[in-house]
């Protein structure tokens, strides 16, 4: 049997030239992280190259990484993106220890891409977003190239044959630089990390002003409050989720790979489009001025499984919708009027069609300014986002929004219709069980079954419970706060030990009761009878 003999400093040496590719591809980064704070956070390449890749992902892949990941998809897709770059920087690191040259200049791909990805995404300011790829690309290769010549010598600085196999031979072994490696290679490490801090610092900075705008907002008051929420509307249910959800807990499903901080001392909202007689653009400061409305609206995301957690309930805060098309000189398409479709466009280039009816029909449809007695958090739209009742959120509730188009459905297709989602998208009669969870170990006896369901702008008149194959019983219902939000119930259940299938299903107020068929959430919103596995002690 042969054995097959690695001299050691050739597996150094390898080891090193990996090492010189992942250097490269931090340098390449930690450059382009400091060039962009010059150009705009966004256009960072991990931040450019995650926008397009979620640009680009198939609806039924989104809707598998948010089924499986929930909210912390982004951080999942980042650090996809971080694990493929060093691979490819430990890849091109070995090559170049064969091919310098060739190897260096695989660095560039790290530009190509993220001037490509930054270029190229909907919110792209023109080809000055590539710069901070470019660069950082450049820095890399000339990184890369100077750290290989130290492990392979004179006689590699000018060549680029594939020497690989003579520079692991005894007698080249002298032509190894080892400390000029060392030096290098430590001068190179603490040059990126300088420069990647300075980068991230002022990238925060240019976010400070969006903080101080938000710290230094106080909300007027409401020219027409909400009405109190009801004191029955709210079950004492151990389990059940609160009528009201916390700012900090409000679900998040959205395409921002960096969430946006705009200052709202420079936020401008344009209107205009087919049937405006007189374009407008309005600041935030003239938003507050107007009379403010105050409503109880309970928001849902289409991506919403049966049964799943991206649903949310809050007091909003702003300007009337309706109002502010109407002084455009809008008219919705039943009073002769030319569009019937709402583009409303984010800081970060997402686009949602809504229906210009549906705004105009006398629901609350809002700017929203406020969320549950404060500014909106960044997260939920800081400074402005919108907010239609009975629509599902890809359809109505744009964030960081900054434009307002009226348009057709047949002359425009927004961001989400384009990936097979359907335009138009009213929320479906639905309703979930929040206690017991699924698979848990009830006792014997009388258990609280409880939990909600929606049918926003309809109202919900009536849930019901079956146990197992059952006959459906009536659920106690709480008060109803408005027909736009959510409403609790509960069934005292007389549990027996052994295994059970809960299964609820609610009626809203137009008739319409929670179909069982079920069905995916693509393309216009999950449905189906939402049902919990229990055992009994």
């Amino acid at each position: 049997m042969t054995t097959v003999r690695i001299p050691r400093k050739a597996l150094t040496r390898s080891t090193l030239a990996a090492l010189s590719g992942l250097l490269a591809g931090f340098a390449s980064l930690a450059v382009a992280e400091l060039v962009s704070a010059a150009v705009r956070p966004e256009a960072s390449p991990v931040t450019a190259v995650g926008g397009a890749a979620i640009d680009r992902t198939p609806a039924g892949v989104k809707d598998w990484a948010i089924r499986n990941f929930g909210e912390d998809d982004k951080l999942v897709l980042q650090l996809g993106i971080v694990v493929t770059l060093a691979l490819f920087a430990l890849a091109v690191g070995l090559l170049a220890l064969r091919y310098r040259r060739a190897g260096s200049a695989a660095v560039l791909v790290f530009g190509v891409v993220g001037t490509s990805a930054a270029v190229s995404r909907p919110d792209s300011t023109g080809l000055v977003d590539g710069l901070p790829s470019l660069l950082g690309s450049v820095v890399g290769a000339v990184l890369l190239y100077v750290l290989i010549g130290r492990l392979t010598g004179p006689h590699r600085d000018t060549g680029d044959e594939p020497d690989g196999e003579r520079a692991d031979e005894p007698e080249h072994e002298a032509g190894w630089d080892r400390r000029g490696f060392v030096i290098a290679a430590t001068a190179a490490a603490a040059a990126s990390t300088a420069a990647g801090a300075v980068g991230r610092a002022l990238n925060s900075r240019s976010s400070q002003n969006a903080v101080a705008s938000r710290e230094a907002v106080t909300l007027p008051k409401p020219a027409s409050p909400a009405q109190p929420i009801p004191a029955g509307a709210q079950l004492r249910v151990r389990g059940i989720s609160p009528f009201t959800t916390p700012n900090d807990s409000f679900y998040r499903v959205d395409t921002a790979l960096v969430v946006p901080k705009v200052d709202a001392n420079s936020w401008r909202l344009r209107v205009h489009g087919k049937g405006v007689r007189r374009d407008l653009e309005v600041t935030y400061q003239d938003l507050l001025e107007r009379p403010l409305i105050e409503r109880e609206i309970t928001l849902c995301c289409v991506s919403n499984e049966v049964g799943g957690p991206y649903i949310g309930h809050a007091r909003w805060i702003g300007v009337r919708l309706a109002d502010l098309l109407k002084e455009a000189g809008v008219k919705p398409p039943s009073r002769g009027g030319e569009a019937d479709q709402i583009i409303a466009r984010s800081v970060d280039g997402m686009t949602l069609g809504t229906p210009v009816e549906d705004v105009m029909d006398g629901r609350d449809a809002m700017l929203a300014v406020g969320m549950n007695g404060e500014p909106l958090p960044f997260v939920n739209g800081f400074p402005v986002r919108m907010l239609v009742p009975g629509l599902y959120g890809y359809v109505s509730a744009c964030k960081w929004i900054e434009d307002i188009e009226l348009t057709t459905f047949d002359d425009y297709d927004p961001y989400w219709v384009k990936r097979k989602w359907a335009r138009e998208a009213p929320i479906k009669t639905q309703s979930r069980i929040d206690t017991p969870k699924p698979f848990g170990r009830p006792e014997a006896g009388t258990v609280m079954v409880a939990g909600v369901a929606w049918a926003q702008h309809r109202g919900i008149e009536k849930v019901e419970i079956r146990v197992d194959d059952g006959p459906w019983r009536p659920a106690q219902l709480a008060e109803q706060s408005t027909v736009d939000t959510w409403r609790q119930w509960s069934y005292p259940w007389k549990a027996t030990p052994g295994g059970h299938t809960l299964t609820v299903r609610a009626t809203d107020r137009t008739g319409e009761v929670q179909t069982e068929k079920r069905t995916g959430t693509v393309p216009d919103g999950a449905s189906g009878w939402h049902s919990v596995v229990v055992t009994v002690d």
